[in-house]
């Protein structure tokens, strides 16, 4: 969900904004700062300190100029700088290693709290994310939803929807900690705190990365099923026609 770009021109030879490279993404922003970690830390190299502020320095700025390209800055690129900017100061300050476990479950886990509260709210997240006037052709499936008196077993789905999602970012914050108690084990600001971060990072995608996106998926797929079964209609029926 991206924080709205405000711009004095609605003009339909507004460039759009080209769409991001996921090699090139997940290069700049995992495999090269790994590589840097683990390769450049020694002290006949970057050193320690070096290898740490090139390792965060590109993120910080692919996340820069993915916002300048794009002219837009979403919410999880914030999320993702501030991250970043996290593992940093443990490691600059040389805190204990712990507080990096700590760090790595307490953003998808407070994710999931806020997920998981809207539950409760007459919107939940879910809401927002799949039920949106952008992708979808609300007014139909309303109206589809209204004559077969299917308006409140929809609004249920949509709330067990949210609990599977939060579901699945408890899940990201219980293996983030495990993983990081794991194998980072030496003090910050050191070389092997440097290579065992690598290490980490590398290995967060087959262990956490993929799966949570298996079962975001599941997720969608649940709801996609809801919808085609209280509604009647087929997906392409429910998708918003573009003019």
């Amino acid at each position: 969900m991206s924080v709205p770009h405000h711009s004095n021109s609605s003009s339909s030879t507004s460039p759009t904004p080209s769409q991001p490279n996921t090699l090139t993404e997940l290069m700049v922003t995992l495999l090269a700062p790994s590589l840097v970690l683990m390769q450049l830390s020694s002290p006949a190299r970057l050193g320690a300190l070096g290898a740490l502020l090139l390792a965060l320095a590109l993120p910080l700025g692919w996340a820069a100029y993915t916002a300048w390209r794009e002219r837009r800055f979403s919410w999880m690129a914030g999320l993702g700088v501030f991250s970043t900017l996290m593992t940093g100061g443990i490691g600059l300050l040389a805190l204990d290693p712990q507080w990096l476990a700590v760090k790595e479950a307490a953003v998808p886990g407070v994710i999931g709290l806020v997920v998981a509260g809207s539950a409760l709210s007459k919107k939940p997240l879910v809401h927002l994310l799949v039920f949106s006037p952008q992708l979808m052709d609300v007014p139909r499936i309303e109206a589809a939803l209204t004559e077969r008196k299917a308006s409140a077993a929809f609004e249920r789905s949509l709330r067990l929807g949210t609990l599977m999602l939060a579901g699945s970012f408890a899940f990201s914050s219980i293996m983030n900690y495990g993983l990081a108690r794991w194998i980072v084990q030496s003090p910050a600001g050191s070389e092997a705190f440097n290579a065992e971060l690598g290490r980490m990072n590398l290995l967060s995608w087959p262990v956490i990365v993929i799966p949570s996106t298996l079962l975001t998926m599941a997720v969608l797929f649940y709801l996609a099923r809801s919808i085609r079964r209280l509604t009647g209609l087929t997906l392409e029926d429910c998708l918003r026609k573009q003019a």
